[in-house]
């Protein structure tokens, strides 16, 4: 019971539900491990009797706990001693002091604006504490208006000028031209964080190196301002780079290869070294200036990184001569040594930092009401840039995952180093706090992937299966707050991917806060408890998500209704039972939604139609009462292949693929624009959404009431959001 015990108190849990009505004991050794990683020996139980101890004096002794969560008007009311006197100093450096916590002083305190404020205690026997004072919004900002959207793999969008993916100039030119031609409200993207370089790299966008800052690769090398100015030799070598970008793209778009990461990168590398040699004019000078100082040490950090694992590999572990430790006087040593290549770096991040601000003004100018959702991954690789620079916040030996489920009775080891609570907390959540900032300085929109790990995330210890982790609860009141605070600074919605297995409670407390959840309608059924499960009407769907047909880790909208993804998984191997029985469920599952479809007059054009199909499905979304409804880009033009197949490494070129039409035919920008197919759709959303000026945007917002139809465990499996 000891250990049990300490577990609680660090938030580790013993046993969790795989089902309801079902209890699975976590292995002690689990237990063990999972404290060791938070700094708890509990491996005896002499050990397990000194942490308990130490834990009780620390809790007597501690004056503030490290962070103190309040709302808008509302005051610091910490549990101290009698008398004890309170003071906050805001991100101003405003000053507030009151007396005794117990006093009438404390009623007078002006209420304190939004921010991370510090507050100090000072208690009558004389012992002193600070902590960090997170004053936060009770709800993240809604959407004002319905509306409809673009979900797009950036690097699959490619256009007559990328260089063999889809870039920032293309995620422009699409913002621009869907909002104004199409009205569309937002663009959808995945994850842009900086990968880890490799022979190849992960092309996998959700294992980043870092996602405090985006990767270079996906910069419009001719929108660099000085590429311009570039003469003479280096003029003619950049040209050649160019002819070599456009055999790149060529390839892709008419000879069926696959996009490849490294060799783009290693073209635009190779310009951004010439564009570099080209001064920066005083103004562009002080604009650099200033972004070096916005981002601080940050920014110095991923630089470093970068530069280190040019000569030392990506992976930093295996770094000599104290370079692991980012604090080490090797590394100290290191920074002097490596000034120009970090400076490189830090050079990229900027142009990228004022392309991604570009495509965001450009969608903002032709009317987007959101314009880019950006994507924040659950985690980062282990050996990448944050990684690094953040060990004192991450669990070493630990990676996150998911237990055994319905869907996957070996549960899931996703290979990320979670953060640890305990530390989060000890640093007034400023890693959190850093990392929301930084994805929202050019962004209407957050998509959080796995929302639930603001609450509760599963850890696997280094080297046991998925089956032995454990649940580790977060403080998921001051996770919110911070999420709420950083939203209403850039006055951003956040859109909470909540697929899989979800606690009992998390979707109710997410939508309170205005966290928007996210709806497959392939998913979206009425369990009620039978064993049999209808599709759910387009009136009983929770209005706070983004609705959509589907997404980048499952079957495109065609490939469900003709089947083609059973066909592809059964080639693959990943069918679980008999392709006959695989065929004849997939069968009842789609019938089961045309008919519902063509109940409610949406398939006009009656059954064996797939392009109606997909027309029908789309309007269907729009019945929902969802504040958002995304199209999937590739549903526009027919694509019936998956971006990423959960499950696969080597069998199935994941991350790889451009948008294709119904025939498997890669399609660019520009054909997209011109594509009747794609109109066709889109001019059904536009009408639909015209005609409902009185949609789920407008209504009240204190009205969050959530329909609870959706069920604990949906048919999206835990590995579908993070499959290498």
């Amino acid at each position: 019971m000891g250990r049990a015990r300490l577990a609680e108190l660090h938030g580790v849990a013993t046993s969790y539900e795989p089902a309801p009505g079902r209890t699975v004991q976590v292995p002690e050794d689990t237990v063990v491990a999972v404290l060791a990683a938070l700094g708890v020996d509990a491996s005896t139980p002499r050990s397990v009797t000194e942490a308990l101890a130490r834990h009780t004096g620390r809790e007597r002794d501690r004056l503030l706990p490290p962070c103190v969560v309040v709302r808008p008007g509302g005051t610091p009311r910490p549990d101290v001693p009698e008398g004890t006197e309170l003071r906050v100093r805001t991100e101003d450096g405003a000053p507030h002091t009151w007396g005794p916590v117990d006093g009438p002083a404390a009623e007078r305190l002006p209420p304190l604006p939004p921010g991370a404020h510090t507050l100090t205690a000072r208690a009558p026997d004389g012992r002193r504490a600070r902590a960090t004072l997170i004053v936060a919004p009770d709800r993240m900002p809604v959407p004002a208006v319905r509306s409809h959207g673009f979900l797009v793999q950036l690097y699959s969008l490619l256009s007559a000028r990328s260089w063999g993916m889809g870039d920032l100039g293309d995620l422009a030119d699409l913002a621009a031209w869907s909002g104004r031609a199409l009205g569309t409200g937002f663009v959808q993207l995945n994850p842009l964080h900086a990968a880890v370089p490799g022979t190849p790299t992960d092309p996998s966008p959700y294992r980043p190196s870092s996602r405090r800052f985006p990767d270079p690769v996906h910069l419009r090398v001719e929108d660099v301002p000085e590429y311009a100015r570039l003469r003479g030799a280096a003029r003619e070598r950049a040209d050649r780079l160019l002819e070599s970008a456009a055999g790149l793209r060529r390839a892709v778009l008419s000879e069926g290869a696959l996009i490849d990461r490294d060799a783009v990168w290693a073209l635009k590398r190779e310009a951004l070294e010439l564009v570099r040699t080209v001064p920066l004019g005083p103004g562009r000078r002080a604009a650099y200036c200033d972004f070096l100082a916005e981002r601080g040490q940050a920014l110095e950090d991923h630089a470093l990184w970068c530069a280190l694992a040019e000569t030392h590999g990506p992976d930093w572990r295996g770094w000599p001569g104290g370079l692991s430790d980012p604090r080490s006087a090797g590394t100290a040593r290191a920074r002097g040594e490596h000034l120009d290549r970090t400076d490189f770096h830090c050079w990229l991040a900027w142009l990228t930092d004022a392309q991604l601000a570009t495509a965001q003004r450009a969608a903002r100018e032709a009317g987007m009401g959101i314009g880019l959702v950006h994507d924040l991954a659950v985690g980062v690789h282990p050996s990448g840039a944050d990684a690094w620079a953040q060990q004192d916040v991450f669990a070493a030996g630990m990676s996150i995952g998911a237990p055994p489920d319905a869907f996957n009775s070996r549960g899931q080891d996703w290979g990320l180093p979670p953060w640890r609570p305990d530390a989060l907390a000890a640093t007034g959540y400023a890693p959190y706090r850093e990392l929301l900032r930084g994805l929202l300085r050019h962004a209407g929109a957050l998509r959080i992937d796995h929302v639930m790990g603001l609450f509760r995330l599963w850890w696997v210890p280094e080297g046991r299966q998925p089956t032995e982790g454990a649940y580790v609860r977060y403080d998921a009141e001051a996770m919110l707050a911070v999420l709420a605070l950083e939203a209403h600074r850039a006055d951003a919605v956040v859109i909470g991917e909540d697929l899989g297995t979800v606690e009992p409670g998390v979707r109710e407390t997410l939508a309170r806060r205005g966290v928007l959840g996210t709806s497959v309608l392939w998913f979206e059924r009425d369990y009620d408890g039978s064993g049999t499960a209808r599709p759910l009407a387009p009136e009983e769907w929770r209005a706070d998500c983004l609705a959509t047909a589907t997404t980048h880790d499952l079957p495109s909208t065609a490939a469900r209704l003709t089947g083609d993804h059973v066909e592809l998984r059964h080639r693959l191997g990943l069918l679980t039972r008999p392709l006959a029985e695989e065929r004849a469920a997939d069968a009842v599952e789609v019938a089961e939604w045309l008919a519902l479809l063509g109940r409610l007059g949406l398939l006009p054009e009656g059954p064996g139609d797939e392009e109606a199909a997909i027309r029908a499905v789309h309007r269907f979304l729009l019945r929902t009462p969802a504040r958002m409804v995304g199209v999937w880009l590739p549903d526009a033009v027919g694509d019936r292949r998956p971006q990423n197949l959960p499950g696969t490494w080597d069998q199935y070129p994941n991350w790889r693929l451009p948008i294709a039409d119904a025939r498997g035919r890669p399609v660019s920008l520009e054909e997209l624009v011109a594509s009747p197919r794609l109109h066709a759709l889109m001019a059904e959303l536009a009408r639909a959404v015209r005609e409902e000026p009185a949609a789920a945007g407008a209504r009240d917002t204190a009205d969050v009431t959530v329909r609870t139809a959706t069920p604990r465990t949906t048919g999206a499996r835990a590995s579908d959001k993070l499959s290498p």
